[in-house]
């Protein structure tokens, strides 16, 4: 672990937890660690601190600021991974020696590092991501409603949006909150809590969904939101597995009450600046914030209140019929929205990805990578974002853009986001 020098002659290090109290096991911060410091069971995530490096890359990126736990403790008493995995909720401090710390001074955190060795050239896609909203996103609340404390919602809504009979089964579900305030902007998330115990005799864990209906509601002028949840049944080897919360929300009845955490997230955020492009790439349920998105530039354009921004969308999908919202995807206007759709497993034809069309499309989206007004979405499994962050190297390379230049533009300035799972 890289501590300061004071610190290592005193014996004291700075120690980075993760409270399991406040951690909704989204697994942003181990995507995020480029040096494979954070781990997790079917428990907790944990830091191990034999590979730690006080980076703080992971910091920013976390939605709850359950990462943000730091303890002043002397190195022959760190806690271990394996004592990390047993955690219901962080331990009380470690009381420290008069003169152990230094007088009790704050204990440095090391500089930053870069996610990367000079001379490597593999690409850490987490790395281009930016950690802060662009700079015209409205203000986002977070943290509302806690694990401990959480508060309830209605399901007025309930409907399966791909096609009977398929193997991918995905819904659109309807959450109100009646008079319990629960403010959420697009891009934002939530947490369900199934009920129930799990495994070990404990409540469940909130599962993390991102909102699939704009700032205002599924339905304009009540207090609601939306989700696109897709039925697991089969984990990411292919064995099969009944997910916990997704077969819990796609078997919800009309009245029936869910547990909520949240809203969470404050920088996966849409631009409020009216004439700001937007381009959105995404894969299965990704969808939810990029249809969010897309309904409230709808519902602006309806008002007379949208003034040109351009939205671009790729999307893709094993098939037609597993992709979600396809029917009203369909119907919106040509000149609204540019929408270009990839499809990996339709019998008889290639394989086609998000990145492919971004290549095909390059002459377009380089246009709009050129424009200081645009920010880029990119939400969905994470196998995606190294073919994503390629084709958009590819892309400005051939609009004769300096890619590394333009990608540190885009995460300083909020303009190029990832989401994934």
């Amino acid at each position: 672990m890289a501590v300061t020098q004071d610190s290592a002659d005193s014996g004291v290090i700075e120690q980075h937890l993760i409270d399991p109290e406040i951690c909704i096991r989204c697994n942003t911060c181990e995507s995020t660690c480029a040096i494979g410091a954070i781990t997790h069971d079917d428990r907790n995530y944990v830091v191990d601190p034999s590979i730690c490096n006080l980076c703080m890359d992971c910091v920013a990126p976390c939605p709850t600021g359950a990462i943000d736990n730091w303890r002043r403790i002397p190195r022959s008493r760190q806690y271990s991974i394996e004592e990390q995995f047993g955690w219901d909720e962080l331990p009380a401090a470690i009381a420290l020696d008069d003169g152990a710390a230094g007088g009790g001074a704050p204990v440095p955190r090391a500089t930053p590092v870069a996610a990367t060795e000079p001379g490597e050239q593999r690409i850490v896609a987490s790395a281009y991501g930016a950690v802060l909203p662009p700079w015209s996103a409205a203000h986002a609340y977070t943290n509302l409603y806690l694990p401990k404390a959480p508060t309830e919602a209605t399901v007025v809504g309930n409907a399966r949006i791909t096609e009977a009979g398929r193997e991918s089964e995905t819904h659109h579900i309807v959450l109100d909150f009646g008079e319990m305030p629960f403010p959420v902007l697009e891009g934002q998330s939530i947490g369900i809590i199934a009920p129930g115990l799990d495994d070990h005799g404990r409540p469940h864990f909130p599962r993390q969904y991102s909102v699939a209906s704009p700032r205002n509601g599924e339905r304009p002028g009540y207090n609601n939101l939306s989700l696109t949840v897709k039925r697991v049944t089969v984990d990411y080897q292919g064995t099969p597995v009944a997910g916990v919360c997704s077969n819990h929300l796609c078997d919800l009845a009309i009245g029936d009450r869910v547990k909520v955490v949240g809203p969470f997230g404050a920088s996966f955020l849409m631009p409020n600046h009216p004439r700001s492009n937007i381009v959105m790439i995404c894969t299965g349920t990704g969808s939810a914030p990029m249809r969010a998105m897309t309904e409230w530039r709808r519902r602006l354009r309806a008002s007379g209140k949208f003034q040109g921004g351009r939205l671009m969308l790729f999307f893709g999908a094993r098939t037609r019929e597993e992709l979600p919202y396809f029917g009203p995807l369909m119907n919106l206007p040509k000149d609204f929205i540019d929408i270009n759709l990839a499809f990996s497993r339709t019998p008889g034809q290639p394989r086609r990805y998000v990145q492919d069309l971004m290549r095909e499309r390059a002459a377009d989206l380089g246009v709009l990578l050129a424009d200081p007004d645009t920010c880029i979405y990119v939400c969905g499994l994470r196998s995606m974002e190294d073919g994503v962050i390629l084709a958009l190297r590819d892309v400005a390379r051939e609009a004769g853009i300096d890619f590394d230049a333009l990608a540190g533009e885009l995460r300083a300035q909020g303009r190029l986001h990832l989401e994934t799972y």
